[in-house]
């Protein structure tokens, strides 16, 4: 019955890859080969239906396709032409659907390639397992695919395009000396505060990388994006992403791009006043622990008072009464911040993240790229305006470039180490012994800071305050958490030997505070005061603290002697660690007051820093060199006693 059906075919020719192309599957060839077995059939020709770059997927929108098929409904044509039976589908569900609709519209199906028989139970058969096999062959590719994805994602060949802030180098994700800067202060500014609204209207108001385009999404989606800390995720938008960690270069650390995340849910506009609350999204109440609210109320006299509430469970505190707790600590924070973040970390940030040669390649290739703009204008290639517009954007990089190098090689000649952090402080705390008030000129205290640099200290260091509450009314800070990020550095500097912390002391009878360093090996002990007395005078003591009472004794001769910084003698951490010793040995840094700096130039013991030495001493040398003195063993005296030998 079929043959008898005057055939009018339906040729349709589809390529979805380049690889195809080359293996004879052209469209031309394709189209070609069917036409010449339509005339030795003696198939009337309706139509040539062909869907380029398309595979044959299942859910691929294929519209010439879906013509065809629209015509043989029509009745326009009854007879599908294809090369092979993959051109049609490579999926057994899909092929059924069309097995369906042939035998529905009593149309037919011839393959060049392929001996397929649609109008009978055998051929419907052996078109399945054709099908089937097409369905595998393109399954296996694809777990192939995935595989070898995978590993060119591990090797850092992500397959989307460049984003802002890194560029290509052999198929590899490198960051962008021209624009990494702009992702970093990005994130900066959204950790300091800023909502992304605000951080667009300062770039647009800069005009940053020439574009005066920037939006609140280009903002969110930088700060959402995990390649930022050196992570990607493949198939985002999928049921199944798959999380790749650490496969580039992060511009960002990961705890600044968690806290980011942390602080999306606080900068939205609903938070944003008009006066500067210190602690707002920092207190949570300790009944229902939703995060305070801010009020204030203004006297007559104009000054403000700050409080913070929980309307649910009618709670306040007032903000000097947190103040007045963190301030006790919150000095050292702004010391380190001075010290570390504004002293140190901005040359060292250079010196790392700037290498002089790369700053150098990339000069030259925005040199080369300003040569051929120049030729392009003067070939009549572009106008004037358009060549004034790529000319500044090339200068305006060339001069950042140019910067950066000249900072690289300032900093080629600087080696900077965690000891310099130690001497920093150091002379920083002898400077305002001397000089308290031209210290204070060059260093300022929490009561020193306005109340904006105050809100951007906290928001900065501190992650959270936790309140207690007392008889059901009154509320006082019971811990404050500072963020990981600063806590942990200071943590590690701190263990090593390389920072010190105001410790609680009883000294004999009296109580204070001393500032208190870890063990550092001698040898680094005795280079750390060859130092120290390249600017001062600074001498050497030896004491003793009993580890029961916990008490230091020691004392000195002259009252108008100062104390630096304390050390112990021995790692009592690793050699004590139940605390069993009844005595440590402790170091004891100290100066004259009276005695000033052995500069000629005062100004220059708060702008420097002494060089390092190059000699070696021992105890014994530098013993005979400074002042040493030798207190009596504690169990040989009283509380009250602090007698001292005489110096040796």
């Amino acid at each position: 019955m079929y043959d008898d059906v005057k055939k009018v075919a339906g040729i349709y020719i589809r390529v979805s890859t380049e690889d195809q192309a080359r293996e004879g599957f052209s469209l031309p060839e394709q189209e070609k080969r069917l036409r010449a077995m339509c005339e030795y059939k003696g198939y009337e020709i309706y139509d040539v239906y062909q869907d380029a770059g398309i595979s044959a997927k299942t859910g691929n929108k294929r519209p010439e396709f879906e013509r065809l098929l629209q015509d043989i409904k029509d009745r326009k044509c009854n007879t599908i032409v294809v090369l092979k039976l993959d051109r049609l589908t490579r999926s057994v569900y899909d092929w059924e659907n069309i097995l369906k609709f042939l035998e529905e519209n009593e149309a037919y199906l011839d393959c060049a390639n392929d001996d397929i028989n649609t109008t009978s139970a055998n051929g419907k058969m052996i078109s399945r397992i054709l099908t089937s096999v097409s369905q595998q062959e393109i399954e296996r590719t694809s777990e192939r695919t995935k595989v070898g994805l995978a590993g060119a994602i591990k090797a850092g060949h992500i397959p989307h395009r460049a984003p802002l802030g890194y560029t290509r180098k052999d198929k590899t994700l490198v960051p962008d000396m021209k624009t990494k800067d702009v992702v970093i202060r990005i994130f900066n500014l959204y950790h300091s505060g800023l909502s992304y609204q605000k951080i667009k209207n300062i770039f647009n108001e800069e005009k940053v990388l020439g574009k005066t385009n920037w939006y609140d999404t280009t903002i969110l989606k930088i700060l959402e994006n995990e390649i930022y800390k050196g992570n990607f995720v493949h198939g985002k938008r999928t049921k199944h992403p798959t999380y790749y960690k650490d496969v580039v270069e992060p511009l960002v650390s990961k705890e600044l791009w968690e806290e980011c995340q942390v602080q999306q849910k606080k900068n939205s506009r609903s938070y944003q006043r008009t006066l500067t609350y210190l602690f707002l999204q920092k207190l949570k109440c300790p009944k229902c622990g939703r995060i305070l609210g801010g009020k204030a109320t203004t006297k007559k006299n104009g000054n403000s008072y700050f409080y913070y509430y929980c309307n649910d469970c009618k709670l306040t505190i007032k903000e000097a009464v947190v103040e007045e707790y963190i301030s006790q600590f919150i000095d050292d924070i702004v010391e380190y911040d001075s010290v570390v973040n504004q002293f140190f970390l901005p040359m060292i940030k250079q010196k790392i993240e700037n290498p002089k040669e790369e700053i150098e390649a990339e000069l030259k290739k925005e040199k080369d790229k300003f040569k051929r703009i120049r030729e392009a204008y003067v070939n009549e290639v572009f106008t004037l305006e358009e060549y004034d517009a790529e000319r500044k954007k090339v200068e305006n990089t060339i001069a950042d470039l140019e910067e950066k190098l000249s900072e690289s090689e300032i900093c080629d000649e600087l080696k900077f180490t965690p000891e310099d952090i130690l001497i920093k402080r150091d002379i920083d705390y002898i400077n305002s012994i001397k000089y308290p008030e031209k210290f204070k000129e060059y260093n300022k205290r929490w009561k020193d800071f306005t109340r904006e640099e105050k809100a951007d200290l906290i928001m900065n260091y501190v992650e959270e305050i936790t309140l207690k509450q007392f008889n059901n009314k009154f509320c006082v800070v019971d811990f404050v958490r500072f963020r990981e990020s600063v806590a942990n550095s200071m943590n590690d500097l701190y263990r090593n030997g390389f920072l010190d912390k105001n410790e609680t002391a009883v000294f004999g009878n009296v109580v204070g505070s001393i500032r208190f360093s870890e063990y550092r090996d001698e040898n680094e002990v005795w280079q750390h005061i060859l130092r120290l007395r390249q600017f001062y005078d600074v001498k050497f003591y030896q004491a003793i603290y009993n580890t029961e009472k916990q008490v230091f004794y020691f004392d000195f001769k002259e009252d108008n002697k100062a104390i630096v910084r304390v050390f112990p003698m021995e790692d009592y951490r690793k050699i004590d660690p139940d605390v069993k010793m009844k005595e440590y040995d402790i170091g004891v840094l100290y100066v004259v007051k009276d005695d000033g700096t052995l500069l000629e130039d005062n100004e220059a013991v708060f702008k420097y820093i002494p060089d390092k030495t190059d000699g070696v001493i021992t105890r014994e040398e530098m013993v005979s060199g400074v002042s040493f003195a030798k207190v009596k063993p504690a169990n040989e005296i009283g509380l009250e006693e602090c007698t001292v030998y005489e110096e040796e």
